[in-house]
């Protein structure tokens, strides 16, 4: 591409030169005739007031009359001087501002390059942060999914256990002292230890499982299990046991 405007306008060049030349040339001649003029109307215009008082009127007009003609001939020197001047300035600065109009396009199109350039770039990495995020996505939804079944399966393993349930450390391995039990089974202590965001939340506390739990007899509780402490139990109780909410609900009935 520079190589296209550099020759175009080395073309445009071609004849200036030549140009400049007789330009320069018609200036130096008409300067050099004008130079004559000037010098013959100082000789003129010497003899004249040399002469004057002894000239008659006639004499002294046509003298006059002739100095006034070289005069205006080398005013009409000086003018086409002028303009041939003129001439040259413009011939000059059409390609000065060819040359300028050739660069700013020049440069505007090296910048469009330069901005689809960096657009391709920014598609080319938006599109791969795209599949990136997309990926990532797919691994939380499984990630979320596996969670999901887990807390499903603790859900009914909490059932099928009966009314009370274990610590979440002491029901995954089935196993521990009476006095690990005991020390998880306080709430601060277990609310203090990392929780996994995944794992389910029950009671009206609406924290996950710890220490002894007991299930709610309503089989439509929306919160199904509660933690003694928070329901007000220290052992479990005889026969069938409903949860604060559902008693209230079933008295309103």
């Amino acid at each position: 591409m520079t190589a296209f405007y550099l020759e175009h306008y080395l073309d445009s060049l071609e004849h200036l030169p030549t140009e400049l030349r007789r330009n320069f040339n018609l200036m130096r001649d008409l300067d050099a005739r004008a130079q004559v003029l000037m010098r013959e109307i100082d000789k003129l215009s010497d003899e004249y007031l040399v002469n004057m008082k002894n000239e008659t009127k006639e004499n002294k007009k046509k003298e006059l009359d002739k100095i006034q003609t070289l005069f205006n001939k080398a005013k009409e020197y000086g003018d086409d001087k002028v303009q041939l001047a003129i001439q040259t300035y413009e011939l000059v600065d059409k390609h000065i501002r060819r040359l300028d109009s050739d660069l700013a396009r020049f440069e505007a199109e090296i910048q469009d390059k330069a901005i689809n350039s960096n657009r391709a770039l920014e598609d080319s990495g938006s599109s791969k942060k795209g599949r990136k995020k997309l990926k990532e996505k797919e691994k939380r939804k499984k990630g979320t999914a596996s969670s999901e079944d887990e807390s499903k399966g603790s859900r009914k393993k909490l059932k099928k256990g009966g009314s009370t349930a274990s610590t979440a450390a002491t029901s995954a391995t089935g196993s521990g002292s009476q006095g690990e039990s005991n020390t998880l089974s306080h709430p601060a202590d277990v609310l203090d230890m990392p929780v996994d965001p995944n794992e389910p939340t029950y009671c009206i506390c609406n924290q996950v499982s710890y220490g002894e739990m007991i299930g709610c007899d309503n089989t439509d509780c929306g919160i199904e299990w509660f933690h003694f402490a928070c329901v007000g139990l220290t052992t479990k109780p005889k026969g069938k046991w409903y949860c604060p909410k559902c008693i209230q609900d079933r008295k309103k009935k």
